[in-house]
């Protein structure tokens, strides 16, 4: 059955019914496009049970999911023809979702994810028989792999010291004033396993390789002194780490100190969400000391279970790939890139691509400055041999030769440079309805900054109260003080918008907010806060249109005009008929065509409208099946803005 008809038994426009068929995901392209006998059905059903004010029942039937068979290479651009999109559209869709993709990238299983739920499909993966085969030995050279831990919390709670403490080798002193200064990532040997730690210098940098798309951490070691708690920076790791969607491990580290009150610790962890086992919920806390070396090994036993949870696997077998951890330019060395490998193993000598550079591997050398000929999956190295110098956080991929990788990049710098001419900007206040426009249920995810804690409370306690179940609004991160760098990172990778209230804000953030393409808002007036953002929210909402009748026609002849092909000769049986409105041709009692009234006259004379009783000659828009004794209906449509 076709949407037109579809929309005819419903009393519905075929406009509306195609918006609404779109936004619950199915694949429509016009009034026009034809539905199975099943899916017809389904689709009557769940508009005529008992509509919300979104069209959807209490109990909704879901509509059958249109099967597509796919490849197992496909690209993003192959994926796109099959759904019948452009590229950039998927790329803007998946992008809206946080997964960064080029038009000439490998469908991956969180992009078929993803697009199967947007867009309502199955999607089925046909694998040739030698890829079949690929996969097969692929599977059967699977093996566990270490997992990557980044340690994360307040400056000065201890968690360079923790790990120095874990790789019993000095660290800490060679760092300036005894804090970290840049990403540093260690393999640590244990009796069970191993793991990998990531240094870093905060939970900005986390996020910043986050926004470039990448995931490397498995787990987040939440570092917190019994002695200060909860800090301000340990709240904004906190949130990092849940936006990455990683699990949380808790240090609670200096637990020999005297007069910790540890139990005060484990409050402030529960109203952050962060329920210990030990008061029944399900964050591991494992209380230590990185100076005296207790509870330690306790640490890194949890630290391997919640891997074995994780069932971390990886193939060394095959050409190495990773992910850029850090990149500097060395004297004597030249480009020079720690490099954390994630599939395969590397060798000394392979050819490589990284971003939108390329090289040989020159040289390797591990964590402790050892040269090294080969590194397997989950290990840190730092490799020489690059062209220029890398960006955190970006691919790396070993391939046949340098010809090879020489060619690749160019055509990735070529698909970057399309790619991001065609993204989305970050999300905006004034942008919203556009930039959030697949889901049934919409978020608007915002990054609270205020003077004091009571202002913070009211503007989150005022949020909560917006939206209803279809748009809403997700707080991410709050906290008192100015907007920081820190801020705007964590917005730029969840496309969040910030709230500054009763701060000033400062040139360089605000250039800062610009070179991420985040938008800051800033108030003084709580009002203004929430009228503006329920006022955006609102523009989330799809308009519902109440169609009007106007006027019915009779067509008694037919005429052939030279400017529009066919023109009715009419006469007027109800209402009146004004020009230039919308128009169905109907006989008997079946829908011909949907179409538009392009020309209105009486005796020769164009005219506005006609009134019911008299006769006049009608112009339809690209029509050609027209017949005497055929009824036109002449309607509007009425546009219902919705309120929250």
């Amino acid at each position: 059955m076709r949407v037109h008809e579809i929309a005819k038994k419903l009393n519905m426009d075929n406009k509306v019914l195609v918006s609404e068929l779109k936004e619950m995901g199915m694949v429509i392209k016009s009034a026009l496009s034809s539905l199975d006998e099943e899916t017809s059905q389904q689709v009557i059903n769940l508009f005529t049970a008992g509509k919300t004010a979104r069209g959807v029942t209490s109990q909704p039937v879901t509509p059958k999911k249109k099967k597509i068979s796919l490849a197992f290479s496909s690209r993003v651009s192959d994926l796109a023809k099959i759904i019948g999109i452009k590229p950039a559209e998927l790329i803007k869709t998946l992008f809206s979702h946080a997964i960064s993709a080029t038009i000439n990238q490998q469908i991956t299983e969180e992009m078929i994810k993803h697009i199967s739920s947007i867009y309502h499909l199955d999607i089925e993966i046909s694998i040739p028989e030698k890829e079949k085969e690929e996969i097969e030995e692929e599977a059967s050279f699977l093996q566990s792999r270490a997992p990557v831990v980044t340690i994360m919390g307040h400056v000065d709670h201890g968690k360079t010291k923790l790990l120095d403490t874990i790789r019993q080798a000095n660290v800490i002193d060679t760092e300036a004033g005894g804090i970290t200064q840049h990403i540093g990532a260690y393999k640590v040997k244990l009796k069970e396993g191993e793991v990998v730690f990531l240094d870093t210098p905060g939970h900005e940098a986390f996020s910043a390789m986050r926004a470039r798309g990448a995931h490397v951490t498995d787990i987040v070691v939440l570092v917190v002194a019994a002695d200060d708690g909860i800090m301000p920076q340990t709240v904004e790791a906190i949130d990092h780490a849940r936006a990455a969607n990683v699990p949380i491990v808790v240090a609670i580290n200096k637990v020999d100190l005297p007069g910790v009150n540890k139990e005060k610790v484990y409050k402030q962890l529960a109203d952050n969400n962060l329920l210990a086992e030990s008061w029944g919920g399900k964050t591991i806390c494992c209380e230590v000391s990185a100076k005296q070396k207790i509870g330690i090994d306790h640490l890194l036993e949890m630290l391997l279970l919640e891997a074995e949870m994780l069932e971390l696997t990886a193939n060394p077998n095959k050409k190495a790939q990773g992910t850029i951890i850090e990149s500097r330019l060395d004297k004597g060395k030249g480009p020079v890139a720690t490099v954390l490998v994630q599939k395969g193993t590397l060798h000394k000598g392979d050819a490589f691509v990284d971003g939108t550079s390329y090289g040989r591997v020159r040289a390797m050398f591990n964590d402790r400055n050892e040269r090294i000929n080969s590194a397997g999956p989950s290990t840190p190295v730092e490799v020489v041999g690059f062209s220029k110098i890398s960006l955190a956080g970006d691919l790396f991929k070993v391939v046949e030769d340098t010809k090879k990788a020489k060619q690749i990049c160019l055509e990735l710098q070529e698909n970057e440079k399309v790619s991001m001419e065609k993204l989305p900007t970050r999300i905006t206040l004034n942008d919203l309805y556009l930039q959030i426009k697949e889901g049934k249920v919409k978020e608007l995810d915002v990054i609270i900054k205020a003077d004091v804690g009571g202002s913070v409370e009211v503007l989150k306690h005022s949020f909560e109260k917006i939206g209803n179940k279809e748009v809403k609004i997700k707080v991410i991160h709050s906290g008192i003080g100015e907007v920081n760098e820190s801020d705007i990172i964590l917005a730029s990778a969840s496309n969040a918008v910030i709230i500054s209230f009763h701060l000033p804000l400062k040139g360089d953030i605000k250039t800062l907010g610009q070179t991420y393409g985040v938008d800051i808002r800033s108030y003084n007036i709580i009002y203004d806060v929430t009228n503006e953002v329920k006022k955006a929210l609102e523009g989330l909402l799809e308009p519902k249109y109440k169609e009007i009748s106007l006027g019915i026609a009779e067509v008694r002849e037919i005429f052939k005009a030279s400017k529009i092909g066919i023109a009715c000769g009419c006469y007027i049986k109800e209402g009146k008929v004004p020009k230039g409105n919308n128009a169905r041709v109907i006989r008997n009692d079946k829908l011909i065509v949907e179409t538009r009234m392009i020309s209105l006259r009486r005796f020769k004379e164009d005219v506005n409208e006609v009134m019911a009783g008299l006769e006049c000659g009608i112009g339809l828009e690209k029509i050609t099946d027209v017949q005497v004794g055929d009824i036109i209906e002449i309607y509007t449509q009425e546009k219902i803005i919705q309120k929250l």
